[in-house]
């Protein structure tokens, strides 16, 4: 047994279109603006440069191995930053 997801919206342009048109075409549009964009960018960047500062600091001071597991918190808030930045989402 198969499903089928597909979700069809309403054309509110002044064309009819044929589903196959529908089907074919991906659209995004974005639902941040630029400022938005800026803001999550800069955020990704300095959570980023912050982690790597951390990480020197814990590698030069020797600290255990399991301590840098931490870490993935701080680089992941930053690839979330950036990514959303990039993804326009």
């Amino acid at each position: 047994m198969t499903i089928n997801n597909s979700v069809y919206f309403a054309n509110l342009g002044s064309n009819s279109s044929t589903s196959k048109d529908e089907e074919m075409g991906d659209v995004c549009i974005a639902n941040i603006s630029p400022a938005e964009r800026r803001i999550r960018m800069r955020f990704g960047m300095i959570q980023f440069a912050i982690s790597l500062v951390i990480l020197v600091g814990l590698l030069a001071f020797g600290v255990n191995h399991f301590w840098r597991l931490l870490l993935f918190f701080p680089f992941s808030a930053a690839a979330t930053g950036y990514f959303q930045a990039k993804d326009k989402t």
